[in-house]
């Protein structure tokens, strides 16, 4: 029998072994390398460096659809080598240094100017030049003494070179590679992972991937205090890593570069009295800008099961050949009233958007996509959010608090989060940025499991973010519990920041194209029949159409292939709605009632407004908060001189973007797997 091919995580998992026993040699050959050597040396090193960048790069790239073959823990086993590939690299960099040329006529050995170059950094160094004077006699090691020592040393580099931070929450793994840690821990970051996990180890040197928003990097006069309590017992067991050349103070050098050349912007922005001390990076948004893990494009996709033969959220009823209704733990309505006593930043910022984004939550972990609303704003009312102002023509999807949420999660903890935010720009430096003034956490269920009461709700603002605790927005604002009296206390509870919320059962009509939805989505109310009907015509493609269950051929859809994409651009959203409420006014009673009519009538819609609007070359991509880009894309979208018709789309003068297969392709394996 022929031998099985290897699969290309397995292929990669291979090539990251054989770098490894590569940089092992070369460690190696380090330790008795003469200075003819020291070029090819260097050489080697920096091949090295390219093999890992390029796998590294391969390795990125790679799906689980990509396989072959089924691979359990797909995400956890690619994790893991990336996490050696990045160690690795970090190790070659060690190496690089070491390697770097020497100038013979400076006098002191490379050792000595080291030492030299970092007791002018830091005077803390002193210890750590005593323990390099000690090691320089140990010139009759062995060499498997020397070979463990100069891995050592790489291995310690990689180790210091990101600095301290510190658990701003406890967190326990759930998989086989997580690290516990307990809130107020120190942690070494050993690498930064794109996707929001870092590899951390801790003071007893356990090893471990923590999610990098429950870590915050220690302050200078913090970390200085730390070395100086570290110094004094690195004097007793850590002098392996001077006799390799390689003193502390080197790394110690790079850390302190590192925090100087990367200065958080919120720091400065603090520092200069620019925004009130409860101010934060926006986590929503970072979640948003990682990919689409966190948009409704993800979640309006058909999950799988577990078994991955069948679709675990999407079926048909055979009475009615219509979508199976699932009923969710929580399917509910809300209103976003208003936001009230929230501190404006101060000058020098120019604020672009002020908006609320929310999403499913349970204390630790975002379990929804992340919806945005954008608010209202009067400079007679600076402390005042409003949302869904009135206006004349149909509100935008994108102003409307009208929302809805539905979240399956089982967890006790289980509540809406809300992430009031604002979009700026630097009039200085021309500098953009999303910032947090504050989040507020609407718990949907009591001790008992009990749901808590469908009314109007009045949220407490918060600042920081929801992994440190309960802060003050605005430090000059006054705290709960300084008053005595009844009356001063009330007064006093006006002045705190809050958020109102109407909470509200859906209607039943609209309940019943909520329950045709995901198990697990948000979203603005105003869609939900559009979503419905995209679910109905997606259950008909994959469900019915399909010649057999065990078939994952493309689907000519383009319908299929385009409208998650559409979903997450409000204003192509809401040129769709416009049209369907225009042609679905001009249906009969009868023909409403028709499903039959109504996926045609949606498919001819789509097609003949937002589509041919998608892929034209005159349309600009979305860009958030950017006014010249949302004003570009409106007039396209609504001027009457780019109306599409026949003639316009075969009209030399309406360019469109070259086309590729996958406009008008549906692949439901890479669909349901994203």
């Amino acid at each position: 029998m022929a031998p099985r091919k290897k699969g290309p995580l397995q292929t990669v998992q291979k090539e990251t072994d054989d770098i490894k026993k590569g940089v092992d040699a070369l460690v190696r050959d380090v330790n008795r390398l003469g200075e003819s050597d020291r070029t090819e040396t260097l050489q080697r090193c920096s091949d090295l460096q390219n093999v890992v960048t390029e796998t590294l790069g391969r390795l990125k790239k790679l799906t689980k659809a990509d396989e072959s073959a089924p691979i359990g823990n797909y995400d956890q086993r690619k994790r893991h080598e990336e996490e050696r590939l990045r160690t690795l690299e970090d190790r070659l960099k060690a190496l690089e240094l070491q390697l770097q040329p020497q100038d013979k006529d400076a006098g002191p050995s490379s050792e000595e100017a080291e030492e030299d170059s970092a007791e002018e950094v830091s005077e803390e160094e002193d210890d750590s030049e005593e323990e390099c004077e000690e090691g320089d006699g140990h010139d009759d090691k062995t060499k498997d003494e020397d070979d463990a020592e100069a891995d050592e040393a790489a291995d310690n580099a990689t180790k210091k070179g990101d600095g301290s931070y510190v658990a701003l929450s406890a967190f326990t793994g759930e998989e086989e590679g997580d690290l516990t840690v307990q809130k107020g821990a120190v942690l070494r970051i050993l690498q930064k992972n794109e996707d929001g996990w870092w590899l951390a180890q801790d003071s007893k040197g356990n090893r471990g991937l923590v999610p990098r928003n429950y870590l915050k990097v220690i302050s200078q006069h913090e970390r200085g205090q730390e070395s100086e309590e570290e110094d004094s017992d690195d004097e007793q067991g850590d002098g392996n890593e001077i006799a390799e050349g390689k003193p502390r103070a080197l790394h110690n050098w790079d850390t302190v570069r590192k925090a100087i050349t990367e200065i958080d912007a919120t720091d400065v922005l603090s520092a200069m009295g620019a925004i009130p001390p409860g101010f934060r990076p926006s986590t929503l948004s970072k979640l948003l800008e990682e990919g689409a893990s966190y948009r409704a494009s993800h979640f309006i996709q058909p999950k799988l099961s577990q078994s991955e033969l069948c679709f675990k959220d999407l079926h048909m009823d055979p009475d009615t050949g219509k979508v199976h209704s699932r009923s969710s733990r929580v399917c509910l309505t809300l209103t976003l009233w208003s936001c009230r006593m929230i501190p404006p930043p101060g000058v020098g910022l120019q604020v672009l958007s002020r908006h609320v984004r929310l999403c499913a939550f349970n204390g630790t972990e975002v379990l929804s996509n992340i919806h945005t609303v954008r608010a209202t704003y009067s400079p007679n009312s600076p402390k005042t959010w409003s949302f869904s102002p009135r206006m004349s023509s149909m509100l935008p999807c994108l102003l409307d608090g009208d929302c809805f949420i539905r979240c399956d999660s089982d967890s006790p903890d289980l509540g809406i989060l809300f992430e009031l935010g604002i979009t700026y720009i630097r009039n200085s430096t021309g500098e953009r940025g999303d910032l947090s003034c504050g989040w507020a956490f609407l718990k949907l269920f009591d001790e008992n499991g009990a749901p808590i009461p469908l009314r109007t709700q009045e949220i407490a603002v918060h600042g920081g973010t929801p992994y440190e605790g309960e802060a003050d927005v605005d430090a000059t604002s006054t705290r709960r519990g300084t008053s005595t009296g009844v009356l001063q206390q009330m007064l006093m509870s006006r002045k705190l920041p809050k958020l109102i919320v109407k909470l509200k059962s859906p209607s039943t009509r609209t309940r019943e194209q909520l329950n045709l939805l995901p198990d697990t989505l948000t979203g603005c109310l105003s869609t939900v029949h559009l979503l419905a009907l995209y679910r109905q015509v997606l259950a008909d493609a994959l469900l019915l159409d399909r010649v057999t269950m065990q078939n994952a051929d493309l689907i000519c859809n383009a319908v299929l292939a385009t409208f998650p994409e559409v979903l997450d651009q409000p204003d192509l959203m809401d040129a769709f709605r416009k049209l369907w409420v225009e042609s679905e006014n001009n249906l009969r009673r009868s023909e409403k009632k028709d499903i039959a009519v109504m996926k045609k009538l949606f498919e001819s819609v789509y097609m003949s407004s937002v589509f041919p609007l998608l892929y034209s070359a005159e349309m600009p991509g979305p860009l958030w908060a950017d006014e010249n880009t949302e004003n570009q894309r409106a007039r396209l979208i609504y001027s009457p001189d780019h109306k599409v018709t026949k003639e316009t789309m075969l009209s030399p003068n309406h360019t469109h973007k070259a086309f590729d297969i996958s406009q008008v392709t549906y692949d439901l394996l890479t669909s349901a797997w994203r």
